[in-house]
């Protein structure tokens, strides 16, 4: 056969691939290979035999071959194959031997002198190294050793900032703390036409920033703009209606604590893209949060119908019982979520809190050490374990717990929040300023109704230090986000009657009662306020005369 013949043949196996007609593909790729016997042809008929799931076959026919383990392309497809047979220790010995340090650097290699047959070059192409890296990521994180699979996926991001699915498992997975995220991100070398790449990465990673800051990068990549013809502007296209930008935005609302604003946004995105998992996972926790139950529920029927064998899927359907305080059954099927996979880091946080709404602390308590050991990078489980402790009043423990929740992640306000709680429980009151003002100076938003009671409680740690002015000053600026709440209101009234303030005290006191009229702290209180009035009036009368 002729040179031009054989050339149309490869044509056909590139176009049967593209049609998705594998055996097709396979049958002509089979045949170019025997009449040629070039390595490059016998890549093809494997890679035709692995689109067509002929996972075995197509393993023994590149391991056959003499260039398997000096050909990168041939070990990594090799090892493609092992990984889908899910022969993960065979899968690390046909990706060779290479070690990696903390920082995700890749050293004593045997790899010096391996080839890789590159395509013509036209396309720009993700390093095989890169590659082989996650593989090697993938195949430790399946033998449950996390820490090397952590090195793996870090070693493949710096091979190639390409390669967003090693970052993606990192993110994922909470493998990393925020500090080791913005560290690993400000070590990758970003050609300068993927300037865009490395703010989209930044809005990936954990987003505790000012909300200038991240409203800033969201900003510029919405603005970064592609022109087919930039002599003309109505060509012009922008980032601004990306799916995934629209999700990393609503996941940081989220954050914040602004529901509302992230579930209307997620409607909008999952109206344009119902099928979107990252964008359905924050969108089913926004709408868990708000109480929406008929939207969990519509969620998480449809989810079960389409993706019977998904995480998601059973997490939604927990979420629906949890919203509507049916916790044997929310439970039931979260545990039904992490089995399917143990990897999801939600499914295990709702399981615990499943068990802490019904006071069943020991088992809540075991849900969350397994997310904490799971997903060292994530911060909930050890904080949602200091707040069992505190709630058996164990403030000790509950504030070493809250210490290693800071380390993790030192920029969320809700563990500068709960470490202020638990030092005003052990009445270590200078402390607890300390920490509310700290939480207060790390919220990146605008202050809203979901911090009021941290406000609150600041205004009370100022009480209890006899610093009533400053006392009365927190309490008028959580009456500024909130007009509803009791506490409040008896808070201030009762710091006005420790300044022998007894009309402002009583006019307090009224309005707390208001609110809630069998309140006996308020009730009593007032009493002994009016005594105090008349008591005042008839002192002040005897001295006039």
């Amino acid at each position: 056969m002729r040179e031009e013949e054989v050339e149309k043949l490869r044509g056909v196996v590139r176009d049967c691939v593209t049609k998705h007609l594998y055996s097709s593909a396979i049958f002509f790729a089979d045949k170019v290979a025997a009449f040629t016997r070039d390595p490059a042809d016998v890549y093809m008929q494997a890679q035709a035999l692995f689109l067509g799931r002929h996972y075995r076959r197509a393993f023994h026919l590149l391991n056959a071959s003499k260039i398997v383990l000096r050909d990168l392309r041939f070990r990594y497809l090799a090892a493609k194959c092992l990984e889908e047979l899910n022969e993960w220790d065979q899968c690390l010995l046909m990706l060779g031997d290479a070690k990696v340090d903390e920082h995700g650097n890749v050293y004593d290699t045997k790899e010096t002198n391996a080839m890789y047959l590159d395509k013509d070059g036209e396309d720009r192409e993700i390093n095989i190294s890169s590659a082989i890296c996650f593989l090697r990521g993938k195949a430790y994180e399946a033998l449950e050793n996390r820490s090397q699979a952590r090195q793996w996926y870090k070693a493949a991001v710096k091979a190639d900032p390409l390669c967003y699915e090693a970052l993606e498992c990192l993110i994922n997975n909470h493998m990393l703390s925020s500090e080791e995220e913005a560290s690993l991100l400000s070590s990758l070398h970003f050609g300068p036409e993927d300037e865009w790449l490395s703010s989209f990465y930044s809005c990936l990673i954990k987003k505790y920033d000012k909300e200038n800051v991240v409203e800033a990068k969201f900003k510029e990549l919405e603005n970064e703009s592609y022109s087919s013809n930039p002599s003309e502007q109505s060509f012009m296209r922008t980032l601004k209606n990306d799916t995934d930008l629209m999700a990393c935005k609503a996941e940081y609302y989220h954050r914040c604590g602004e529901y509302q604003k992230c579930f209307e946004l997620t409607s909008i995105l999952l109206e344009k893209d119902p099928f979107h998992m990252k964008c359905t996972l924050v969108h089913l926790t926004a709408a868990t949060e708000l109480g929406h139950s008929n939207e969990l529920y519509l969620m998480a029927c449809n989810l079960v119908k389409d993706y019977p064998q998904k995480a998601l899927s059973w997490f939604a359907v927990g979420c629906y019982y949890y919203c509507i305080k049916k916790y044997d059954q929310s439970r039931r099927y979260f545990s039904k979520a992490t089995n399917l996979d143990g990897t999801f880091p939600p499914a295990w946080i709702g399981y615990g809190n499943a068990y802490a709404a019904q006071d069943e602390g020991d088992q809540a308590m075991s849900a969350y050490r397994t997310a904490a050991r799971l997903f060292p990078g994530c911060h909930l489980p050890t904080l949602y374990i200091g707040m069992e402790y505190m709630r058996t009043h164990s403030f000790k423990l509950a504030e070493q717990f809250f210490m290693q929740a800071k380390t993790i992640c030192p920029s969320d306000p809700l563990v500068y929040n709960e470490l202020g709680v638990v030092s005003y429980h052990m009445k270590e009151y200078n402390k607890a300023v300390r920490w509310f003002e700290k939480t207060l100076a790390h919220i990146s938003s605008s202050l809203s109704e979901m911090w009021e009671p941290t406000v609150v409680n600041l205004a009370h740690s100022y009480r209890k230090l006899k610093m009533y002015n400053e006392a009365i000053l927190n309490y008028e600026k959580a009456l500024a986000l909130s007009t509803r709440s009791v506490c409040t209101y008896a808070g201030i009234a009762y710091t006005y009657h420790l300044q022998d303030n007894f009309t402002a005290a009583i006019t307090y006191y009224h309005k707390a009662l208001r609110l809630k009229p069998d309140d006996q702290f308020c009730t009593e209180m007032l009493s002994l306020a009016l005594i105090d009035e008349c008591r005042r009036g008839v002192d002040s009368k005897f001295e006039y005369r």
